[in-house]
């Protein structure tokens, strides 16, 4: 639906909420309880649920009503109950459309000059500060939906990096976009891991979803996903115990300097497109997951491969911020119906 000029909308409504906003709410039950919870919506079909408490990142999403993010078995957790050693982050991870992961590791747990890190990170359960939501009309005419905050990842003798992250949506398109801004506030260098770890699932994600993107070199993870490589762009019906899969995608960046993949399913009238900057964000991560329970499909921007820090450092591809450094990160997520 087109919805026109300002001069021609605003006498249909009493309020710009009736099309687009941000709803504020606090959860009230179970481990979610006391966990901020905002649903972004812009009359375009696509709605979805921002955590100010989970470091910004995007829980459930919906397209005209149908799931389109996975959700994991443990629902909405606060971030009073993470434990930050070895792979418990997996018993307080939510799914939903974001998860960021870092900043001082992407990958499993291992040992570091910062000392011992868990699986991912903390950024995911860091609840953000100066948050706040408005909408407005910017310079090309256009109703815009924004929420905005600051995660701080910081330690006392260690680390002092804040992304400053605005999330936005516009009135009348099915797209969401993240710009993040990283900045290194203290005095000595710090490594700088990011992953958006993104998660779609059924009925987006089924046996009929495949990959459309252009020709580019593929890296299978380790010998297992090598023995499957040929199979990468195409999704299974779930299996039980189904040992997951991990490929590295170097996708060609348009003119624009965004690199695409895009996600297709016929039966479900969806394709789903994920976006971002190539020049900070240079690969591609996808992780496959048609478990039986656990059935999710990881399309997953970042600077660095889910291997931990030290194996990313002896690769040669550790990003790390110097004193004052920024560094500006944009995702795009937008649907299209078939």
């Amino acid at each position: 639906m087109k919805f026109g000029k300002k001069s021609e909308l605003l006498p249909h409504l009493g309020r710009m909420e009736q099309v687009a906003g941000v709803r504020r709410a606090v959860l009230d039950d179970g481990k979610g309880r006391g966990m901020r919870a905002w649903d972004m919506y812009n009359a375009s079909g696509l709605a979805l649920t921002v955590y100010p408490d989970r470091g910004l990142d995007i829980g459930p999403a919906t397209y005209n009503g149908l799931p389109v993010a996975w959700m994991s078995r443990n629902g909405a957790v606060a971030p009073a109950f993470f434990e930050a050693t070895g792979f418990n982050w997996l018993r307080t991870w939510c799914g939903g459309l974001l998860t960021t992961c870092g900043v001082l590791n992407v990958g499993g747990p291992c040992d570091t000059p910062e000392g011992a890190q868990g699986l991912h990170g903390r950024h995911n359960h860091i609840p953000a500060e100066n948050v706040n939501s408005r909408g407005y009309w910017n310079e090309a005419g256009e109703y815009v939906v924004e929420v905005t905050g600051d995660v701080a990842h910081t330690s006392v003798f260690g680390e002092n990096v804040v992304t400053s992250r605005t999330i936005t949506m516009k009135l009348g398109r099915p797209e969401v976009e993240i710009l993040d801004r990283a900045e290194n506030r203290g005095s000595s260098t710090a490594p700088f891991m990011r992953l958006y770890h993104m998660n779609y699932g059924w009925p987006l994600v089924s046996g009929a979803a495949y990959f459309d993107v252009p020709d580019h070199e593929v890296i299978p993870q380790n010998d297992h996903c090598r023995e499957h490589v040929g199979e990468w762009a195409r999704f299974a019906e779930p299996v039980a115990n189904f040992p997951e899969q991990v490929f590295y995608h170097d996708i060609p960046a348009g003119a624009d300097g965004f690199a695409t993949m895009k996600l297709v399913n016929p039966d479900a009238g969806l394709a789903l497109r994920v976006s971002c900057r190539k020049k900070e964000l240079p690969y591609f991560v996808q992780w496959k997951m048609p478990g039986a329970g656990e059935y999710v499909c990881g399309i997953e921007p970042g600077n660095c491969y889910p291997e931990g820090q030290p194996k990313n450092a002896e690769r040669g591809i550790l990003r790390r911020l110097e004193p004052g450094e920024v560094s500006e990160m944009c995702v795009r997520v937008a649907i299209d119906a078939l």
